[in-house]
């Protein structure tokens, strides 16, 4: 077995739109650092599955396809936030299919982790609708995948994302195969993500959302893995993890306002990857969301594939300049109170 598997999103560099965030450079960076490292020609890279229209539509509206297809056709602004150009759409499909194949490597034991850079980004893709610079929702096309054609039964979505992934809890609102677990600073877009939102209909009680108020960092992050998102985890016990990574939580980010630091990033995905050690078979995939500060997106991205690869790593940033608040404690509490979980998280 191999240690790790890839997808890159080649000729990801036609999406772009002058002086936007969501920038080529985002994923160069990322390359660049890894080749730096020598893990680049380390690893195998996999080519994106080629996704039908069946399965494209088990996530997305036809309607909210075509209008994406046709868009993308003349290039533009999906809406105020979210360019298009002529190739954003095969763009969207490669990367949908990039996050796909690295789901299923994992999935059927050709590697045993994962770690998918895909551009365009996909969790605030919701099911007729596209916004927050995505346009298709990787991550969910990666589970439908799974779920419909590798026999998955239970797997489990995590957003560390800065924001709260809507698509994806959207997508997945009503089922209770796919549990949806998400982090995120609140208030902030996309506005959604509120504790009180855990899932409808057959789906209730398979969303847990943990909205941390600004300030929140790395003492905030550690005790809601520990204390809240493993011991749910240890609940559901899914058969795979699929991770919605996005470097955007970082101190130095220009968009948020989160203290975490790239070795706080190590720890989760460490705790992450020793949990699916445990429990499912070390069967963990990464697929790349937001993240807009270069620098800390190279450290970042060092600390994530060594925790995911359990060696050493060092955060050449360090923590926050910022004293982290405690504002999050109440949500916390209010949180072991939602999900039945006691003081000692399980």
């Amino acid at each position: 077995m191999q240690s790790m598997v890839c997808f890159y999103s080649e000729g990801h560099q036609a999406h772009q739109l002058p002086g936007h965030p969501e920038r080529p450079e985002r994923l160069e960076t990322i390359r660049s650092t890894l080749k730096t490292a020598r893990y680049w020609m380390q690893w195998d890279f996999l080519q994106p599955l080629i996704l039908s229209p069946e399965l494209l539509q088990s996530v997305h509206s036809p309607a909210y396809l075509n209008l994406l297809e046709m868009t993308c056709r003349r290039g533009g602004m999906l809406d105020i936030d979210t360019y298009v150009t002529p190739t954003s759409w095969s763009l969207a499909l490669q990367a949908a299919g990039g996050a796909a194949a690295v789901a299923q490597a994992v999935w059927r034991g050709d590697a045993r982790r994962g770690l998918a850079l895909t551009r365009p980004p996909g969790h605030h893709a919701m099911r007729s609708q596209g916004m927050g610079f995505c346009l298709l929702n990787n991550i969910a096309l990666a589970v439908e995948v799974l779920t419909r054609q590798n026999g998955a039964r239970k797997l489990a979505i995590i957003d560390l994302d800065l924001h709260h992934g809507n698509g994806t809890q959207d997508i997945f609102w009503n089922r209770s195969d796919v549990f949806y677990i998400s982090t995120h600073q609140m208030p902030l877009f996309p506005g959604s993500g509120y504790l009180e939102e855990t899932g409808g209909g057959e789906g209730q009680g398979y969303t847990a959302n943990f909205p941390l108020p600004p300030g929140s960092g790395d003492q905030a992050f550690q005790t809601v893995m520990s204390e809240l998102i493993l011991p749910l985890l240890v609940n559901f016990q899914p058969e795979m993890l699929l991770i919605s990574y996005g470097f955007d939580a970082h101190w130095a980010d220009p968009i948020g306002s989160l203290f975490l630091s790239a070795d706080g990033y190590g720890h989760l995905v460490q705790s992450l990857a020793k949990w699916s050690d445990q429990h499912c078979e070390g069967r963990i995939a990464l697929v790349l969301e937001g993240g807009y500060d270069l620098e800390a997106a190279s450290v970042c991205t060092l600390a994530v594939v060594d925790a995911l690869l359990d060696n050493p790593w060092i955060d050449t940033l360090g923590p926050a300049p910022y004293q982290e608040g405690h504002a999050w404690r109440s949500m916390l509490e209010r949180a072991k109170k939602l999900w039945k979980l006691d003081s000692a998280g399980s």
